[in-house]
């Protein structure tokens, strides 16, 4: 009898139930669509416009959807709920969410259904702009320790500068929220009905986007305190809960969830764990030295070390926040699918299929046109929400060929300068591979859904970089991974597994032999020697403002 776990994987628009069984079968999945999707102009129900830059979401939807994926993919794979012994949950973050004290989201309330600060901000929210340079500010005039892991930046997306926010923005939602969590912690939480004061929190979610560290927690009060004393009072009053690391036990399906989602009550639910970082385990990638680009709407690129080193511009270095044992680096960058997605709507195309015919045709450098795609601002290494890009030595020659070629090229040189980055430790210009000092990269694996259905993005990818690049055969290396880590819930009672490295090895791993290499072609990647320089001027100049 096979030994089946589920994993729950929650996008932007969407979550996606998967079933894979020990041997790394892929026996069943669906999607199922949040009926709001994200919140963008309006709440429900309201014609008022939100803010600028403002992303919520319902919370309801998650549930209700993760039901629907979860019933469909165990109809599809012809099982029923009592043959899964585990469930792993991976999210997008920072989602976050005041609630109460039952886990009741304000939102959900009568009082607080119309105030837009009394929803979930998701991941891309970037209301939050002015709150997170003050935190950083405030934190490199104290000489706060925990900056340096983050390359001594708050990012504009993190959970604090979300919450000093509505401290701010709405007073009155900010004194109701009686808890502050992660969509996912809160996901889990209605999962396994625990009382609140023994809520689980993800040691990834908080290491990487609450700047919590095993050793030294969450930053202290007296930092909190010159921020606002409002957010002091809230970090020591308002979030409950325990720490345990994706893979742990967070707690067992309630009655009441297992009826909902057709499943068998009191099974193992992990603790969550970040959607890009469930993609690690996902891809089978259980050693250090393996960069995993999980590339959708925006990208992440997760690295695991076996040392740690402060580099400016990394979004974060967090101890077991990806594995148990080894140093997770997160780098990203905040438009992908996103940037794509807005040049067909430009262009008034449904595909890339013809263009992407026709721009791989051209030289490498589109003929004179140059792209910085910070179209949603910068992750790594500026960790700056408010710089925009740009379209540089545009002709009346250029057509839409060539605008395609140079974005898929700006999205590469944003990922060799982050490979960059975290070979040199440093914003050094030196070429790649030369001089490194900080943390190696020696395979670089592609996973999401964008690798599969645009091989020419990865095929650029390989030319810049100058190196292979995997494609991981699965569409959902995250979905898979958070299996991986439903699995390892379970326990080695009733699985063959002890730890993640091995369950993720056995579940996700590609031979070698069977691995889907796109290799890189010497003439382009000389070819971007130069034009990399070009990009990293037009950078500069747009990052300075002198343009």
């Amino acid at each position: 009898m096979s030994i089946i776990a589920l994993g729950l994987d929650f996008g932007t628009e969407s979550v996606r139930a998967i079933l894979v069984d020990s041997e790394g079968c892929e026996v069943g999945s669906a999607v199922s669509s949040f009926e709001h999707g994200q919140i963008l102009d309006a709440l429900p129900g309201s014609e008022e416009p939100l803010p600028e830059r403002y992303a919520l979401q319902r919370p309801a939807d998650w549930i209700e959807s993760a039901a629907v994926a979860t019933k469909d993919a165990l109809a599809s794979a012809g099982l029923s709920g009592d043959e899964v012994v585990g469930i792993g949950v991976d999210f997008t973050s920072c989602t976050m969410l005041p609630t109460k004290r039952d886990g009741t989201p304000l939102c959900e309330l009568e009082e607080w259904k119309s105030r837009p600060l009394a929803w979930p901000k998701l991941w891309k929210h970037h209301g939050a702009l002015e709150q997170a340079d003050r935190m950083t500010t405030i934190a490199k005039e104290r000489g706060e320790s925990f900056l340096k892991r983050y390359g001594g930046v708050i990012g504009l997306e993190w959970f604090f500068p979300k919450m000093l926010e509505t401290i701010e923005g709405d007073r009155d939602v900010a004194e109701a929220a009686e808890v502050w969590l992660e969509a996912g912690d809160w996901f889990v939480w209605q999962l396994v009905g625990s009382h609140c004061d023994q809520l689980v929190r993800s040691t990834c979610q908080a290491g990487y986007k609450a700047m919590w560290s095993a050793e030294e927690g969450y930053p202290s009060q007296d930092y909190f305190q010159a921020v606002h004393p409002k957010l002091a009072e809230a970090v020591a009053n308002r979030m409950p809960g325990e720490m345990r690391s994706p893979g742990q036990v967070a707690g067992h399906l309630s009655e009441q969830m297992a009826t909902r989602f057709g499943l068998l009550a009191g099974v193992p639910v992990s603790a969550a764990i970040i959607d890009a970082h469930a993609g690690v385990p996902g891809v089978g990638a259980a050693e250090p030295g393996t960069l995993v680009m999980v590339l959708g709407t925006s990208s992440c690129h997760m690295l695991n070390a076996t040392k740690m080193m402060d580099i400016p511009g990394v979004a974060g270095v967090v101890e077991g926040g990806i594995l148990p044992g080894l140093f997770g680096y997160e780098t990203g960058q905040a438009a992908v699918g996103d940037a794509f997605a807005w040049l067909l709507k430009l262009l008034n195309r449904d595909s890339f299929d013809d263009l992407a015919k026709e721009a791989m045709k051209l030289p490498p450098g589109a003929e004179g046109v140059t792209c910085l795609d910070w179209l949603n601002g910068c992750r790594t290494p500026l960790m700056d929400g408010a710089v925009r890009g740009a379209f540089t030595g545009l002709g009346m020659q250029h057509g839409p060929a060539h605008l395609y070629l140079a974005l898929m090229e700006a999205s590469a040189f944003g990922v060799r300068w982050i490979v960059e980055l975290l070979r040199h430790g440093s914003a050094d210009r030196s070429p790649s591979g030369a001089g490194e000092s900080g943390v190696p990269i020696d395979r670089l694996i592609a996973t999401g859904g964008l690798p599969h259905h645009n091989r020419a993005f990865v095929e650029v990818y390989a030319d810049v970089l100058g190196m292979p690049i995997e494609i991981h055969r699965s569409t959902q290396g995250p979905a898979v991974g958070a299996a991986v880590l439903g699995m390892v819930a379970a326990g080695p009672e009733k699985t063959p597994f002890s730890s993640i490295a091995d369950a993720a090895s056995a579940m996700a791993a590609v031979p070698g032999d069977q691995r889907d290499l796109i290799m890189p072609r010497p003439e382009r990647t000389r070819a971007y020697e130069s034009l990399y320089d070009r990009y990293r001027q037009l950078a500069d100049a747009v990052a300075l403002q002198q343009i």
